[in-house]
């Protein structure tokens, strides 16, 4: 049965040479044309920008979330870094930030998801930042979609921006990643989609591509692109991404300051019993 399914699954993903690749309800059909080699150059500024957070308490009609977002830049071989963190406290369509230092962003309203207003309050740090920052190419981890209003306000022209991940298709079901890298040539190279979008392979023994969108600054990526840890991705994201992150060690010192301080008694009246208690016990 087992080799039943796998054959059944490897006929389904054979490569069609007429398939097409469907972005945003379009369809562009794979052509061999599209490839161009990617020549390695030096001398401009880059900035690589990412953003974490965490959700340190939730009572269900209102979540306070912690929000960091880094940006590092390399200007030749030196590298500094800037950081943005502030809280988000976030009820029904709106959120109200708390920031630790400079106001990057201001308050909005949204009608979302309460646990995804968060989410779009990163964004909109991310997008701040790169907007403050002095760098040849502003390079942002994901990509330059803009699903709100308030993403809108914070966006400024000439951004680019790099996707670990894709969830496209082809037409016929298959991953254009896949294809896309079988056909491909030799070394480092870009597939163009359309003005704004490609798919670029940043090292020649990269098993990944990656969905590179907005200004073109993939020559100057090359570079930075071959730590072993991720061969082919940029190390000013791989460490944009780490002094971004919010670890579960921070996350449990950020919910303890809430739960342990007598002043927020009504406040933790809002939690349920069993989340209070997962907290504490998380805490060992």
């Amino acid at each position: 049965m087992m080799d039943r399914i796998a054959e059944h699954i490897k006929q389904s993903l054979i490569i069609k040479e007429d398939d097409f690749i469907m972005v945003n309800n379009v369809s562009y059909k794979i052509n061999k044309e599209n490839y161009s080699k990617i020549e390695s150059k030096f001398g401009k500024t880059i900035a690589y920008i990412d953003g974490g957070q965490a959700e340190i308490i939730n009572g269900g009609n209102f979540c306070l979330s912690f929000i960091r977002v880094v940006a590092v830049v390399f200007d030749y071989n030196v590298k500094r870094e800037i950081r943005d963190e502030f809280y988000i406290f976030a009820t029904k369509n709106t959120a109200t930030i708390f920031p630790l230092g400079d106001r990057i962003i201001a308050d909005f309203t949204v009608e979302e998801e309460l646990t995804n207003i968060p989410n779009i309050a990163r964004r909109c740090a991310e997008l701040a930042m790169a907007n403050k920052l002095e760098a040849d190419y502003k390079l942002l981890d994901g990509t330059l979609e803009l699903r709100h209003d308030e993403e809108k306000k914070h966006y400024s022209e000439g951004l680019s921006a790099l996707a670990k991940s894709s969830s496209l298709f082809t037409a016929s079901g298959n991953s254009p990643i896949v294809i896309l890298n079988k056909l491909g040539p030799e070394g480092t190279w870009k597939y163009k989609l359309n003005t704004n979008t490609s798919f670029v392979k940043l090292h020649p023994n990269a098993k990944h591509l990656f969905r590179f969108e907005g200004k073109d600054c993939t020559s100057y990526l090359i570079e930075n692109s071959k730590d072993a840890l991720f061969l082919g991705y940029p190390y000013g994201l791989i460490l944009a991404d780490k002094l971004a992150r919010i670890s579960n060690e921070e996350k449990k010192s950020l919910q303890m300051k809430f739960l342990l301080n007598n002043k927020n008694k009504e406040i933790m009246q809002y939690l349920s019993a069993q989340n209070a208690h997962e907290i504490l016990d998380s805490l060992g």
